[in-house]
């Protein structure tokens, strides 16, 4: 089954997230999705092109996506998507009013990432170095959780991205923004022993630069790392799949709760918005109010009443 044309003007603003702001193969995929929806909607209501809509179009593509039962999150990702577009259209041909500006998405709960306690977190980071691959596997968990990154941010890494002298990683983060992290002396370590027995062929240019190989010598993929987590994880026993945003919601987790500041952790993590990192302050009283309830003379009821 061949993929749905799109009208002119959203292959032109797909060209232009792909060549101008560099968006992941996975993201152009997402707002391609979108606006076939939204072109879809244009067909089966006979409204013509996507440039013709107003708001009142808008409102009731949201109300059908909402009535075939897509979650809010997707809904909201999908006006995103068109925003975007008419925004990009506005500025092209100079539209004076984006119709999808003040269209909401229908809220969604806000559900608080899943993190590990610090306990926890040794007891994941116990690694059996007893070969070339454990040494990998131990560096990557190391690394997710001492400097917060991203999966895809961790699969590019490469091996000249690290400022040994001064402890600091550049990383290539959303929006191939670039920003620079610290990284703690034990995934330092952890890394330095992997590069004692990382192989030096290489399959192609790209893998011989990077930090983190398969055993095949190309550079590791978004799977491997993720299936190799959850392996790590069974072996240590955990009760849970561990997976790269876990260890980097531990991250944010512990470092608000260590040190309280916020922008700062939210410089570390590459967060345009500070209200992102806030999801983690709702973790931090969360922990706040079980120390409370279980110490407070007057936060439980006594028995006796």
């Amino acid at each position: 089954m061949t993929a749905p044309e799109l009208d002119s003007s959203a292959v032109r603003f797909l060209d232009y997230l792909r060549d101008v702001r560099q968006l992941s193969p996975h993201t152009l995929s997402n707002y391609r999705r979108d606006l076939v929806s939204l072109q879809d909607f244009c067909r089966q209501h006979d409204k013509g092109d996507p440039e013709g809509l107003v708001e009142a179009d808008i409102r009731q593509w949201v109300s059908q996506m909402h009535r075939r039962g897509l979650a809010g999150s997707s809904i909201q990702r999908s006006l995103s998507a068109v925003r975007s577009l008419f925004n990009f259209l506005g500025r092209e041909q100079g539209r004076p009013r984006n119709p999808a500006a003040s269209v909401q998405a229908p809220r969604k709960p806000r559900k608080l990432p899943r993190t590990l306690d610090a306990d926890q977190v040794d007891k994941f980071l116990h690694f059996e170095e007893d070969s070339a691959i454990a040494r990998r596997d131990r560096a990557m968990a190391e690394l997710f959780y001492s400097s917060g990154l991203r999966l895809a941010e961790l699969v590019a890494v490469n091996v000249g991205d690290i400022d040994r002298q001064s402890r600091l990683l550049t990383v290539t983060g959303k929006g191939n923004k670039t920003r620079t992290v610290p990284v703690g002396t034990i995934a330092l370590a952890a890394i330095d022993r992997w590069l004692q027995v990382r192989p030096h062929t290489r399959a192609d240019e790209d893998s011989a630069r990077a930090l983190f190989t398969s055993s095949r010598g190309e550079r590791i993929s978004v799977r491997n790392i993720q299936a190799r987590l959850k392996l790590q994880g069974r072996r240590s026993g955990m009760h849970q799949d561990v997976h790269p945003h876990m260890l980097r919601h531990s991250f944010a987790s512990h470092m608000l709760e260590s040190s309280g500041d916020l922008r700062a952790v939210q410089e570390l993590l590459g967060h345009a918005n500070i209200s992102t990192t806030q999801i983690y302050t709702h973790l931090d009283f969360q922990h706040l109010a079980k120390v409370y309830d279980a110490a407070h003379p007057r936060a439980k009821r006594r028995k006796d009443r």
